[in-house]
């Protein structure tokens, strides 16, 4: 049995863990908060749940009836040298805690080397891939987030236009990498029941493969419980 806590957080708590330590580096939207505390009370992971920007995908899901309910486990982070199975036993306590009924949508980053085997332990459904996208680059910034350099235009009318006289041949669009897809249904027997017949997407198998971690060595000054 781990030895953990876990605990609704304050978003601003998050911050640092998400800026300096999650290989994204950028703050998503963020409505819910939970941390990990051993038994020390020091905090050994975040994980955050927020509204999805796109409409677009809170509609495809399970339609329309179900969009207001649909939210994105969207950060995910822990310290290194945990025990096996910390990860998966975490984000099944943050969904004990989640208010309900919700439609959960996540995805594992494949060009990060991820699989998403956090979410097949808690019984994700999987869904395949995402959709074909393509994200804005500019030449020798390309460690900033697709969104972030989208940003940069966010109140310009014709963004592309204001992009390409700000950056020139600099500025050029890439193939975004596919994400693995997982679903998770948070209610009672009877909603969870009526939000999978609902359910847009196929149910596939689990996907297999070797993941790969990135980089969380950094070391958050928030590490007390609060």
């Amino acid at each position: 049995m781990l030895n953990y806590t876990v605990l609704e957080i304050p978003p601003k708590q998050t911050h640092e863990w998400l800026l300096k330590k999650h290989y994204a580096h950028r703050i998503p939207s963020i409505t819910y908060a939970f941390g990990l505390y051993d038994n020390s009370e020091m905090l050994q992971g975040i994980c955050t749940f927020g509204t999805p920007s796109s409409s677009t995908l809170r509609i495809g899901v399970c339609g329309e009836s179900y969009s207001e309910i649909v939210i994105e486990l969207n950060r995910l982070c822990l310290n290194d040298g945990l025990p096996n199975n910390s990860a998966s036993y975490f984000v099944s306590r943050c969904l004990k805690k989640l208010p309900n009924p919700k439609v959960i949508i996540s995805y594992s980053d494949k060009s990060q080397g991820h699989t998403g085997y956090i979410y097949q332990a808690c019984n994700f459904i999987y869904t395949g891939l995402s959709a074909k996208r393509t994200d804005w680059k500019i030449k020798g910034l390309e460690k900033l987030h697709g969104q972030s350099i989208a940003d940069i235009s966010r109140h310009q009318v014709n963004r592309v236009e204001y992009m390409r006289e700000k950056y020139g041949d600099d500025f050029y669009l890439e193939d975004r990498a596919r994400k693995h897809r997982y679903v998770y249904f948070l209610g009672n027997k009877r909603q969870v029941h009526e939000m999978k017949i609902n359910l847009k997407y196929p149910i596939m198998p689990y996907p297999k493969g070797d993941n790969k971690r990135y980089d969380a060595s950094f070391i958050p000054d928030v590490q007390l419980k609060f």
